[in-house]
């Protein structure tokens, strides 16, 4: 029997083509089912998200010297009235556009502080185009957290998610209205969490790359779950507009501050009294930690929780209340979420070894030339400080750099003019012969803390000496 050549390879050709469109169909379809279905999430958690406009107060300004109209004869007043904003050539007042999510099914809704800060009228309007009157019923601008509420019922809302289980990489998507834009989605990925920015100090900041906008201010952050796990508040920009980086308030954070806005209208934010500052690989080794974590505390103000619960001035905060601190800036959050005078738990490294302490936390308020002769230790020209300006800074003993050589290891360490070496190594740097003692004391090659004061800040270096002593 002869076989076909030409009809076997067009046979197997097909069966080939076949297989490989078969195989593409396939991949295609794991693709597509490996991708968050965002289209279903918008349409289902969309209806709890909201627009906001809001009308600013305006106080007109007062003009010295305008007589009381009312002394003044009728046919008289008109030549002492004054222009309103528009005759003046002054623009007249104009609403701000924000968004928000409703929390309750009786009309609470989170949004940003300043989307509502000074809003003479608040208006909510739904995906239905809906619109309601809101009050504010408080706002805390530490955190940028507001709670309002509209007069309704039976309201579609949000679910909430655990702040703790967010992950770097994973998907998420915003709903809002930028620009006035309502119900516009973006989507993107979480970028970093526990970001510590210098606009507010009680928040580890989410940081997205989702498109965020004016106007986005107060909209839900969502995962893929259709949770809620942060509110979009801030964006970095050259511009203006959006560049990649967005950032979101944790939604625990959030909800732990709107319970309290609802219960008394505001909030009572736990206080510490320490100063803190990130652990950096060479200040883990110079203190003896085996990791890189940590929040290490520069100083510790007289009469204060800390003070009174046994924190120590280099002392390296682990845990608080159970939670591991990776960061310096994920402890503030958690002390702020403490009511004043509940209690505390905390774990410290100290001296190589870890000491669990327990605090009762305060409530948080609103919260020169050297004059003696100067010597040079280790590249730095020091002088004395007056008792005056110890005061004023709030130590007790210190020496001031008033020179420093560029290459030398002071320099090195970070140390810079005007600062104030507190301690070296743990030895109280009050005289020249002291911090001389000190130096002779240091190990070669190893990086050992140096505590200054810089300005207000009390801060950490690490200073390591060379094959030589300068």
């Amino acid at each position: 029997m002869k076989l076909n050549t030409k009809k076997y390879t067009q046979y197997s050709k097909s069966i080939l083509t076949a297989g490989i469109l078969l195989c593409a169909s396939a991949g295609a379809q794991v693709h597509a089912q490996a991708l968050p279905d965002f289209a279903s999430l918008v349409e289902n958690e969309g209806s709890a998200v909201v627009n906001i406009a809001v009308t600013p107060a305006v106080q007109p300004a007062s003009l010295s010297g305008q007589p009381n109209l009312e002394q003044i004869p009728e046919q008289f007043r008109h030549f002492f009235e004054q222009p309103g904003p528009q005759q003046r050539g002054e623009p007249s007042p104009r609403s701000g556009v924000g968004s928000g999510f409703i929390v309750s099914d009786d009309g609470y809704i989170l949004t940003n502080a300043h989307v509502v800060d000074d809003a003479a009228n608040i208006t909510v309007r739904l995906r239905d185009r809906t619109e309601l009157e809101a009050s504010l019923i408080g706002l805390d601008t530490l955190t940028d957290v507001a709670l309002i509420k509209v007069d309704a019922d039976q309201l579609p809302t949000v679910r909430i998610a655990n702040s703790d289980d967010i992950a770097v990489g994973e998907w998420v998507l915003a709903i809002g209205s930028p620009f006035g834009f309502d119900q516009t989605a973006t989507q993107g990925i979480v970028s970093a969490v526990s970001r510590t920015l210098p606009s507010a100090d009680y928040v580890p900041f989410i940081q997205t790359d989702v498109a965020v906008n004016p106007g986005n201010s107060g909209g839900p952050l969502f995962n893929t779950d259709g949770e809620v796990i942060g509110i979009n508040s801030q964006i970095y920009s050259r511009t203006g507009g959006y560049q990649g980086l967005s950032f979101a308030i944790p939604i625990d954070i959030a909800m732990n501050v709107a319970e309290q806005l609802k219960e008394s209208g505001s909030t009572n934010r736990g206080w510490l009294g320490v100063g803190i500052q990130d652990v950096s690989p060479a200040l883990a080794e110079s203190f003896g930690l085996d990791r890189v974590a940590g929040a290490l505390v520069s100083s510790v103000s007289e009469g204060s929780p800390a003070e009174r619960g046994g924190v120590q001035e280099g002392d390296i905060v682990i845990t608080f209340n159970g939670k591991t601190v990776n960061r310096s800036g994920e402890l503030p959050s958690l002390v702020g979420s403490v009511r004043s005078g509940e209690k505390a738990n905390l774990t410290v490294f100290r001296n190589g070894d870890n000491l669990d302490l327990v605090v009762t936390i305060g409530q948080r308020g609103v919260e020169s030339v050297a004059s003696a002769d100067s010597d040079s230790i280790l590249g730095m020209t020091l002088a004395s400080v007056s008792e005056q300006e110890l005061d004023q800074m709030g130590i007790d003993q210190g020496m001031r750099v008033v020179e420093l050589e560029a290459e030398s290891v002071a320099a090195d360490s970070g140390i810079q003019v005007d600062d104030v070496i507190v301690k070296l190594n743990g030895a109280a740097a009050n005289t020249i012969d002291n911090l001389a003692q000190a130096v002779d004391t240091l190990p070669v090659g190893k990086p050992v803390p140096v505590l200054i004061q810089r300005g207000d800040n009390a801060l950490f270096l690490t200073l390591q000496l060379k094959n030589t002593v300068e």
